[in-house]
């Protein structure tokens, strides 16, 4: 990526873009002061569309203190200001993606105040715009897309996806079980498989062999050092949590599980999240998932959680929907990711959110 610049270029990137919108200014990140503005529009936007999911301000901190070729906050996040208020939040990233793209993505979230006066659309449109800007700087043989993610609850969403010439291309679901009673027996490892215990020392091995194993999944991750500083200090990475198997001196496979307490105070529950649950190719097919899915049932529950969750792709090549179903997990929530092509037609209208 290209990140050389003119004077003048900074000094346009910088400064704030008053949006035909009155009282509407967007502008750059401003550093750590912004975080507790990001924590409290993102987990607003959340509540009002009924999403159980919650952001911390720890979370937020490990994610914007690394910035990447690929996600630089200083020059990809926006804060859309009414009147000198933070009322919104947006960002772009790219990625290259397993099935040969690089796809430059765009997220966001409006306060519930806020809603209905074009801010969401601002944001979005704004986001396309600097993508564009980005994609042109490019110089890569993959096709370059467009994308953005929703949540089924989201009204504006997929509208705004939709007026910005975008359509569905995959679907996923969080699901969850009951963790606190009726728990079957942890089935045995197969020949030559132990688990052991791992910490943080570890964690850049468990971080290669879990992106080893979904380069045949759909979709991409940002796989380079920012990216992996934001997850081994973010509040998630807690070793103690993980299931990893080994086979001699390799990963076969692990869960990743992470429990989030400011989210559970919030929301009133006690729930652990299977963050990953991952198989290397030559040790699938061997019943390995389920042992350390249901080791992680019984780890969670010895944390004093009752629910597990976790995420996963529709369509995913390896049959993880049917896995998820037939140990206990139920579709909680859906969600949809939207592409284009990046050279299509500019969107339309902003929108009213």
């Amino acid at each position: 990526m290209n990140l050389t610049r003119t004077g003048d270029e900074m000094k346009t990137d910088a400064a704030p873009a008053r949006a035909e919108i009155p009282g509407l200014v967007l502008r750059p990140y401003a550093g750590e002061a912004d975080h507790p503005e990001i924590v409290r529009i993102q987990n607003a936007d959340l509540a009002a569309d009924g999403v159980s999911g919650r952001i911390s301000l720890s979370e937020v901190d490990a994610w914007l203190r690394h910035p990447s070729d690929q996600f630089d906050p200083q020059r990809d996040l926006r804060v859309a200001e009414l009147e000198g208020r933070p009322v919104g939040v947006a960002w772009t990233d790219w990625v290259d993606t397993t099935d040969g793209l690089r796809e430059y993505r765009s997220r966001g979230y409006v306060e519930p105040a806020a809603r209905r006066r074009g801010v969401g659309g601002a944001l979005l449109a704004d986001g396309v715009r600097r993508i564009s800007d980005t994609a042109a700087s490019h110089d890569t043989p993959r096709p370059k897309i467009l994308g953005t993610f929703t949540n089924e609850h989201s009204i504006a969403g997929p509208i705004l996806a939709e007026r910005h010439g975008m359509a569905p291309a995959r679907w996923f679901f969080d699901m969850e079980r009951r963790i606190d009673a009726g728990l079957s027996d942890v089935p045995p490892l197969g020949p030559g498989l132990e688990i052991r215990s791992v910490g943080r020392d570890d964690g850049r091995a468990i971080w290669k062999a879990d992106h080893d194993a979904f380069r045949d999944h759909w979709g991409g991750f940002e796989d380079s050092e920012a990216s992996y500083r934001r997850w081994i200090e973010s509040p998630e990475f807690d070793p103690e949590l993980f299931v990893v198997a080994y086979d001699g001196d390799e990963i076969a496979g692990a869960v990743l599980n992470a429990i989030y307490p400011e989210e559970n105070e919030e929301l009133g529950i006690k729930r652990g999240w299977l963050d990953s649950v991952f198989m290397r190719r030559a040790w699938r097919r061997r019943g390995l998932a389920r042992a350390l899915i249901v080791r992680s049932f019984h780890l969670l529950r010895e944390r004093g959680m009752e629910i597990a969750a976790l995420g996963v792709d529709v369509d995913n090549p390896s049959g993880a929907l049917g896995l998820y179903e037939s140990v206990g997990f139920a579709v909680t929530e859906r969600m949809t990711a939207w592409r284009r092509p990046l050279d299509a037609a500019q969107a339309g209208p902003e929108g009213d959110r």
